[in-house]
């Protein structure tokens, strides 16, 4: 699962205080946008995130999770799977069943029921977007025994394609956008974020600002 916790206060502080210049030009281009809590789909420049590979002077520019929108199917599902047992009695072979065998199953149908909600759920909660002042980061989640991160530099960043596509998409504001890379892995895919014109923007002036840098020669 990906290591994201909230920073002690004295680690906030302290980088307050040591925040480059690119960072502060970020934050005003940028702005604040989004909001911070536990099932936050967007947030720009959150003061509790923290993953496990981050470096120090590094700062998270953007924290993104699919729209909660994408959830509405499973969580139909779901509830479809949670009230089906208060049907079972109206159908024979079950209601001929002793009382025992008819518990035995309840019981493990609500486990099912139970497991798929959440797989579903830590599926999105897991699947987590970032970019930092260095790099963009797609943490996949597979299940509680499998996942995978992916990095790549800002600098290293070819082709950025922004994609909203559907009434669906368009009216509740989110859509997908496409990176290809010259890293080790030669695509990102951010799927079903908010903003997504948005986000294709601010990866734009990361970039303006990243070879701007290399012009007047100034290092992170």
């Amino acid at each position: 699962m990906a290591e994201i916790y909230k920073k002690p206060e004295k680690v906030e502080k302290m980088e307050k205080k040591l925040e480059r210049v690119s960072v502060v030009a970020l934050r005003k281009m940028i702005g604040k946008m989004g909001v911070e809590n536990l099932f936050t789909p967007f947030a720009t420049f959150p003061t509790k995130i923290h993953f496990q590979t981050q470096a120090d002077e590094e700062q998270v520019v953007l924290f993104m999770r699919q729209h909660l929108i994408v959830n509405l199917p499973w969580v139909i599902v779901a509830i479809f799977l949670f009230t089906l047992p208060s049907v079972f009695s109206f159908f024979p072979p079950f209601a001929m069943l002793p009382s025992s065998y008819q518990f035995v199953i309840t019981l493990g149908w609500y486990t099912f029921a139970f497991g798929y909600s959440l797989a579903k759920l830590m599926g999105w909660f897991f699947n987590i977007y970032i970019v930092t002042d260095e790099r963009i980061v797609d943490v996949d989640f597979k299940n509680i025994f499998f996942r995978k991160i992916s990095t790549a530099k800002i600098d290293e960043i070819q082709d950025i394609n922004v994609q909203s596509s559907g009434a669906f998409e368009t009216f509740f504001g989110y859509g997908s956008v496409f990176i290809q890379t010259a890293a080790e892995v030669p695509e990102f895919e951010f799927i079903a974020i908010s903003y997504p014109d948005r986000v294709g923007k601010i990866l734009n002036q990361m970039i303006d600002q990243e070879e701007q840098e290399k012009i007047e020669g100034r290092v992170k």
